[in-house]
This record gives structure tokens, sequence and C-alpha cells, in this order.
């Protein structure tokens, strides 16, 4: 007999800033610390529930190795002093990577497999680099055409997808600008409050007088990404992945660092402890697509994970979709007919930064504030993933 799937409740989701790699203000912090530092925050944000009832935290990471190696998910979980009872698993889709932690936390209490979980993401882009310290592809990946594109880096997909979907050179700066544009708007706006923690960054400094080591104490509370950028600025750079291309630094997300957390729960949980839900996580759905042409994934998750939420297009208020380059962003924008007012309002990736596998739980977490602060009912979260997916996640606002 088919048991009926029960619904999963966010009750709790918070980030750290988001700080620009490989020379940002986080630059030595270790990400585990920053999950640690996220998964405090959310526990924090729900006193009355009791953490021995958590039974995993599922953390995305896209490079789980060195400072984020060793299951990063259950360190953070111990380290940030959750019960040992408390399991931790770390799981990898490259960009996709926070965002499937909470589809796959979010499913456990559907199918009635637990009540209460973890969902986050973590990435330190300056300590681990883009390809890992040892990259080795399989050199089978050449032996089919249709393989060949996994060897391509991620500038050459966008272009690609640029030259496919005919997105010049000048709509893509032109997107980045406004992409900066929104961002500062809403921090000076306030629009993170609700759900950055501010973390407090010590410096040391060695003091060659009095022999003796001086702390800096610094409390970073917004993301670094943002600029006052203009066009004119942006037409002086150069393509850096193809020759003639039209990919630049300037209309590219930032490589970051940051990390995010969720609380998923049961219905029972909620009784159990009276906790008020912010949001239902609704659908989920993932979808390949050529890898050489990977940035246009999204155009191919979104409508499937509306058709998995019973939806429409026009029923989301609120999409983020994920600003791995300009070009693949304006791509699946066209290309679904995208309300661009209602994409990214309050900038996306290419302002903000992009730390691979954090980015899904960090841009849950502002979906689910976001939805709250501006009372709207469902909002997307939606990328682009390396070797050719598309991945997209609907909340809806309780």
């Amino acid at each position: 007999m088919s048991k009926q799937l029960q619904d999963a409740y966010i009750v709790a989701a918070s980030r750290t800033p988001i700080g620009k790699a490989p020379r940002g203000v986080f630059k030595n912090t270790r990400p585990d610390e920053l999950l640690v530092h996220a998964i405090r925050s959310v526990v924090a944000q729900v006193p009355g529930l009791d953490t021995s009832v958590i039974e995993d935290a599922i953390v995305g990471c896209a490079i789980p190795e060195a400072e984020q190696g060793l299951n990063v998910a259950r360190m953070g979980a111990l380290l940030s002093g959750l019960p040992n009872t408390v399991g931790g698993v770390t799981v990898n889709r490259f960009c996709a990577s926070g965002l499937t932690a909470l589809a796959m936390a979010a499913d456990r209490i559907r199918v009635g497999e637990a009540d209460a979980m973890i969902a986050g993401g973590c990435e330190s882009m300056s300590m681990v680099p883009m390809m890992g310290n040892k990259p080795s592809l399989s050199p089978h990946i050449f032996d089919r055409n249709e393989d060949v594109g996994i060897a391509y880096g991620m500038g050459l997909t966008a272009e690609r997808v640029a030259e496919r979907w005919k997105v010049s050179r000048e709509a893509q700066d032109a997107f980045a600008v406004e992409s900066h544009r929104r961002a500062l708007a809403a921090q000076q706006a306030g629009e993170f409050a609700g759900e950055i923690a501010a973390y407090t960054l010590n410096e040391r400094f060695p003091d060659l007088e009095s022999g003796e080591v001086r702390v800096n104490a610094r409390e970073i509370a917004l993301d670094e990404g943002p600029r006052e950028t203009t066009l004119e600025g942006l037409a002086k750079l150069r393509p850096v992945f193809a020759n003639k291309g039209s990919v630049t630094a300037g209309n590219s997300s930032q490589t970051s660092d940051g990390a995010g957390a969720l609380i998923v729960v049961s219905e029972k949980i909620l009784k159990q402890f009276n906790l008020t839900p912010l949001a239902r996580f609704v659908s989920f759905a993932v979808r390949g697509v050529p890898p050489e042409i990977m940035g246009i994934g999204p155009k191919e998750a979104i409508p499937a994970a509306l058709k998995a939420a019973g939806l429409k297009q026009d029923d989301i208020d609120w999409f983020e979709l994920n600003e791995a380059f300009a070009a693949q962003a304006l791509a699946v924008i066209g290309d679904l007919g995208l309300d661009a007012s209602k994409v990214n309002p309050l900038g996306g990736a290419i302002a903000l930064g992009h730390p691979l596998g954090a980015t899904g739980a960090i841009r849950a977490s502002t979906v689910v504030h976001g939805l709250r602060r501006r009372n709207l009912k469902y909002g997307m979260v939606t990328m682009c993933v390396g070797t050719g997916m598309g991945a997209a996640g609907i909340i809806e606002r309780l």
C-alpha cells in the first residue's frame, strides 16, 4: 500500500555574508567554520526546537576536499554543537549542491523517513581551487563527440550559449550593470538583513614591540561583491575565455566564499514544538543538457519543477536564477519568456557572488525571507550545473 507524502516545512533559513575569492574577507576563514556559523544561526532562530530530534545534516559542496573535505557536513554538525546523534552527509552536484541538499532533506521528511533535518551548503573558493587540488578527467570523454563538452571550461560553455542564443556583449554587460545596481539598492534598503547572520572576523597581528599577538575583531554583515559599475567600464574588459568572445570577468559570476543553512521539519515537529513555518518546500527537478551548453540547463529544469508542483510559470513571484554568466541567464530568460522584473530582484551572482556548492542554500534563504518580506507566495531557486545540467526548486511562503 502506497504511503501518502507529507509536507516538508522550512522553519529557519540563514546564511553568512559572501566574501570575494581569493583575496576577500574570508580568504583565511575555513569553510567548515562558515558552515558552523550558518548552522548555529538557524538553530538560534528556533529556540523552542529540541535539537536532539534533528536526524541528519545534508550539506552541499562542489569541491569536497582539503579544508572542506572529510565529510564537511558531519564536521559542521559536530563543531556547531549539535548532539552527536545528528548525522552528516556531503553531497556534490556542483553549483546545485546546496539546492540538492535542501531537496534531499525535504524528501526524507516527505516520505516519512525523518521529521527534522538540517540542509545547507558551504564553499571556500579562496582555499580550494575551482577544479580541486588534483583535477583528473577521464580520457574517455574524448571517445564520443557528444562527451567532449565535459572538458570545456565553464566560460567556454557560456561563449557557446552566447553564440547559439545570439546574446550580444552589450546585452551581457547591461545585465551585469543591473545586477550590481539591484544588489547595491538591496543592501542600502536592508533587504538582506533577515537572512544574513553577521560573522565576526578575528584578525591576528603580531605586535613586534610587545611580542604579543593582537586580535582585531571585525563584524562582516554585508556581501562583499556589489560595487558601482558602468557600461563604459565593463566595455573596456577583454574576453577571458575566447579570443573573439563576449564573456568577460565583468559579466560572469564572482568566485566567492560562503555558507548557508536551513532547518526542515514535518508537521509533527511543528505541533510538538509549537513552531511557525516560514515556508513549504514544494518541488524539485533536475534535467540534463549537452555539456557544451550547460548554461541553458534551467530552461529544462524550470518547466519540470513547475509540472511537479502543479503550477504555471506565471504563478512564480520570485526567480532566483543563478547568474553563472550573463550570457546563460539571458538565454534562459529569453527562451522561457521569464518576467525580468521577477528574476533576481536583489541582484544575482554577478554582483553578490557564487560560492559554488553553497549557492543553492544561500539563495533558498534569500527566497524564504524575500517572499515573506514582500508578501509573495511562490519563489524558485534555479541554476545551471557543470557537465550539462539544470536544477530548480520551488518554495511556497506560509
